[in-house]
């Protein structure tokens, strides 16, 4: 049986004289796929823990009993990740909250040791090719230092908080560093489709990778995202609303609210909970009814993160608004709101849920809100209703409640007066639905979901090409012939695309590749790009290549000091008018600029807004395309450039007349984007054609991912063509 690694930053236990274990929607989730998989949960034990007998009794206690693998963290890192790091910088940025957001170095450096930690554990018990799941924002790092150790691994992340706009989510210092932590994973779930679309958006501003609606390819590996709404422990609920405890303490609160309606909020205390808004629409539909003493306000509000100032602010807030409302408008016969600060048992819980005439559910922002799923559970025979905001992750699931914006005070009061208001027969037919709905798709529905996707995988055989696959099966011709060349395109292909032209310089990586190249004096290499002559001497003249500029416009042999141009003919009086347009596009596109070559002009817009910029060269295509049907240039719209050339010479022709003249057995060509196409579209069985990206409309034979890959796949090559010890990098065939 498959092995399932569970990562969450707490386990779900409490430790105290005895290891009590929890029985949330994970927990019953997870033993549902106990079914399947061969289950270990790893996390951190929660408290310090300094004597090491100790900890090593409690471990091997947790493993024994439940399969747990705690993790033990000193006071001070796990203040400064959980408390600092997690909870004061990145949980107000997720949930639309900057201004409570806070950050110090320190908390950083701990966040980090803290997921190393976590990734140590998790290989120290991870066999060949286990799944692991890893939960939450606590550890967005924990994927990618998974996957740079242990590329075997199906590794899934699962957010359970929302995923904020581009425009927060780029005030967080490391933002970055954890993009690239995720990206780590092969699958990432979202609640809702909203919250992967800001991720998406996030992902192409700030890191400059672009996606499918469901895919993002980049460098370390591809990484499918996907939407899937947590639900509860359904069967849970339902067994208890049938317990002769649940009956007892809704028959005591049946007596004490008696003839009251009974409006109910249960969450944690937070910020986001929009508590306080909440109470002042209460007051207002309290300023405006004349039933003041037939209704209650019962207000669960559970104790969280008492360490953090926000919040030990928050409660004092809310107390004394609550204190206000009642002195305001409380009788002798009632005081309308009852709060608690505290928590209460499972079963009393239920009771409440099932007395409540109305379920407040209001939030300011929320990632799922499983109170509206539990409290749609326990309806029975007094069915009620559920006013729920609409920045709720469930609002999308429950379309039968009063779905209101919690911002909106008078809103929210007047939906209130609505609520209370209804018949049985319409708060059945808003209700039924919803429950079944609730019932059907549970967590372990949930849970089954994401695990399927994950262990499955996205099938990558028609996306991507293996590089050793083609190096040692497919191209055995080419390894073969005598004569052999390599056309290779820079920009997308041989580097990684920069936002600045200038920054694409040859890397150490880069210049070990070229290296190689440069040793293997029984073939040819030929650096083809679309930059000016100018750049790639001062790039590539150091090396023994046959350079081509600017599509083919320009070369230079190796060995030889002069630029020659491919067909003096070639017809340019049209560059004037195309830099007329190109300049009012780059005036009308912030961050886009003009490029002028000697065959052609270049629209650059890789530092724009990339879906503005992307509208603007959609624009400009169509605009080209309608005015210069006539003239002999070819358009091209490629990685963030429009550009125009002469279509009297392109990388096709170039390649054609240098295998000709050359008479080459055999032919490795790659490039990235539209200016590559003609080579690729040259018909002869000699020549292998690489595309390197995810096009899947090109004409190359084969794809690899990206530029990485593509390296490697060429430092794959050389090992058979170049044998040691004229290698300087690679290792001799095996």
């Amino acid at each position: 049986m498959r092995t399932l690694i569970n990562v969450s930053n707490r386990l779900p236990v409490t430790i105290g004289k005895t290891i009590e274990k929890s029985s949330g929607g994970l927990v019953y989730a997870m033993e549902g796929l106990g079914r399947h998989y061969d289950l270990k949960w790893i996390g951190w034990a929660g408290g310090v823990v300094n004597d090491p007998s100790k900890g090593k009794k409690i471990a091997d206690e947790l493993f024994e009993k439940f399969k747990y693998i705690p993790i033990f963290l000193g006071k001070k890192e796990a203040e400064e990740f959980y408390t600092g790091f997690s909870n004061s910088s990145l949980w107000p940025l997720l949930h639309y909250m900057s201004p409570f957001a806070r950050y110090e170095g320190s908390w950083w450096t701990s966040y980090q040791k803290v997921n190393h930690i976590f990734a140590d554990t998790v290989l120290d018990s991870a066999g060949t090719d286990d799944v692991v799941w890893i939960h939450d924002y606590h550890l967005m790092l924990l994927p990618a230092m998974l996957r740079e150790r242990r590329p075997d691994l199906k590794i899934g992340f699962f957010l359970h908080t929302p995923f904020p706009s581009y425009e927060l989510f780029r005030c967080h210092p490391n933002r970055e560093e954890l993009l690239k932590g995720l990206l780590g994973a092969n699958l990432i779930g979202f609640h809702t489709f909203g919250y992967m679309r800001h991720f998406r958006s996030t992902v192409l501003r700030i890191l400059g990778l672009e996606s499918e609606i469901d895919f993002i390819s980049h460098e370390s590996n591809n990484t499918a995202i996907g939407t899937y709404p947590i639900g509860i422990n359904s069967e849970k609920f339902i067994h208890e609303i049938q317990s002769d405890g649940y009956f007892k303490y809704l028959s005591e609160y049946q007596e004490i609210y008696q003839n009251k309606k009974v409006v109910l909020s249960v969450e944690r205390l937070d910020y986001t909970k929009g508590t306080e808004r909440r109470l002042d629409a209460i007051e207002q539909y309290l300023n405006e009814t004349d039933q003041r003493d037939d209704i209650v306000f019962i207000f669960i509000n559970i104790p969280s993160r008492e360490s953090v100032e926000e919040y030990q602010n928050l409660l004092e807030n809310l107390q004394a608004k609550v204190s206000g409302i009642n002195g305001k408008y409380a009788t002798i016969k009632n005081v309308p709101i009852h709060f608690m600060h505290k928590s209460i048992t499972f079963r009393e819980l239920c009771a409440l849920y099932s007395l409540a005439d109305v379920a407040m559910v209001t939030p300011l922002i929320d990632g799922m809100n499983l109170v509206a799923k539990e409290y749609l559970a326990c309806q029975r025979d007094n069915n009620g209703v559920l006013i729920l905001s609409e920045f709720a992750g469930a609002a999308q699931e429950l379309p039968y409640a009063f779905v209101v914006n919690p911002y909106n005070i008078d809103g929210v009061a007047q939906t209130l007066k609505a609520a209370l208001s209804l018949s049985e027969e319409e708060k059945q037919k808003m209700v039924g639905p919803m429950k079944q709905r609730v019932i059907k798709y549970d967590a372990r529905y949930w849970a089954d979901a994401f695990i399927g996707d994950l262990a499955a995988g996205r099938d990558m055989d028609d996306v991507f090409a293996d590089a050793k696959e083609i190096s040692l099966g497919a191209l055995r011709s080419f390894f073969e012939a005598r004569k052999i060349a390599f056309f290779l395109d820079y920009d997308g292909t041989l580097a990684e695309l920069k936002k600045k032209p200038s920054d694409a310089l040859p890397d150490e990586e880069i210049r070990d590749l070229f290296s190689c190249l440069e040793a293997g004096k029984h073939f040819d290499v030929y650096i083809i790009s679309g930059r000016k002559k100018e750049d790639m001497e001062q790039w590539f003249a150091r090396y023994d290549f046959n350079l081509i500029a600017e599509h083919g416009y320009f070369y230079k042999k190796r060995n030889s000091a002069d630029w020659v141009v491919f067909d003096p003919k070639a017809d340019l009086s049209w560059k004037d008018q195309i830099i007329d347009i190109f300049e009012h596009y780059a005036g009308m596109t912030p961050g886009s600029f003009v490029e002028e070559k000697t065959s052609s002009v270049v629209w650059h817009y890789r530092n724009s807004d990339p879906e503005f910029g992307s509208w603007k060269a959609n624009q400009l295509a169509v605009e080209l395309y309608e005015m210069l049907s006539n003239l002999p240039v070819e358009i091209r719209h490629g990685k963030k450039i429009v550009e125009v050339s002469s279509n009297q010479v392109n990388k096709g022709m170039v390649l054609e007349h240098f295998m000709y003249v050359n008479q080459y057995d055999g032919v490795i060509c790659a490039g990235d984007d539209e200016t590559d196409e003609s080579m690729f579209r040259t018909k002869d069985d000699s020549i292998f054609s690489i595309h390197v990206g995810n096009n899947p409309k090109t004409a190359a034979k084969f794809r690899i991912a990206n530029p990485k890959a593509f390296r490697n796949y060429l430092m794959n090559c050389l090992e058979k063509l170049i044998p040691e010890p004229n290698h300087p990098k690679a290792k001799a065939p095996q």
